[in-house]
């Protein structure tokens, strides 16, 4: 089976983007800063690692990887005139429904934006489509802390991590050394993808895509395949 789309829509998320980047060439992938884990939803079939720092992020993954579709299908949408604080459900789900609740936000809300309103594209359109394709990734791994706490192995790295540029001031855990991640991932064994918005300056001999959106257009930066910052170590 296929995913129909990310499982939710996560401000600065590389669902959209993914088919631009350079497909990953080792049996595991690595999101060393995961978010919504735009990339490795699209080779799901693949071994997957996704660290991310922020817990309500981690929670989230953790949930859906131990989920069952009978779990997802169980947790209701935000009742109206209500909020994500009235379903009866785990709070990782619970934090699930929030980021329905919006399109691209970098947390849960509480409560169903104008535009979700208008679109329907709320928890209850998303849920069957959740439910359908959550037991394809069972054998994923979250690892909740630093991207430095990630494995060393041999992997396709995504390394997206909160925009270096005025952009990422919106991330909560965004205090990054970009000096230091670059010299990190120089170090990674395996194919090393790297992006950020254009404007970052960690990434070496970089490429420029454009993505569109639903909030307009993004200028994005990226170590591709035959970028310097791109290291194919032998297995």
């Amino acid at each position: 089976m296929r995913p129909i789309g990310p499982f939710w829509r996560y401000y600065g998320g590389k669902w959209r983007a993914a088919p631009r980047y350079p497909e990953p060439r080792h049996k595991t992938i690595i999101e060393p800063f995961a978010g919504a884990a735009g990339y490795a939803c699209r080779y799901w079939w693949l071994d997957v690692v996704l660290i991310d720092i922020d817990p309500t992020i981690a929670g989230i993954w953790r949930w859906l990887i131990d989920a069952t579709p009978d779990d997802v299908l169980a947790v209701p949408d935000v009742p109206d005139g209500g909020t994500v604080d009235d379903i009866q459900a785990p709070k990782a789900a619970r934090d699930l429904v929030g980021f329905w609740c919006n399109s691209g936000t970098i947390q849960p809300t509480k409560t169903k934006s104008k535009w979700t309103r208008q679109s329907g594209r709320d928890w209850s359109w998303a849920c069957p489509r959740v439910a359908s394709w959550v037991s394809s990734i069972r054998h994923w791994t979250i690892i909740e802390g630093s991207y430095t706490d990630a494995p060393d192995d041999v992997a396709t790295w995504f390394v997206d991590p909160p925009y270096q540029t005025a952009a990422g001031r919106h991330y909560r855990h965004g205090e990054i050394d970009y000096e230091q991640l670059g010299q990190w991932c120089k170090t990674r064994r395996g194919q090393v993808i790297t992006c950020d918005q254009e404007g970052a300056t960690w990434i070496d001999h970089p490429s420029s895509i454009t993505i569109k959106s639903t909030k307009g257009r993004s200028h994005e930066i990226v170590g591709g395949a035959d970028d310097p910052q791109i290291k194919l170590w032998p297995l």
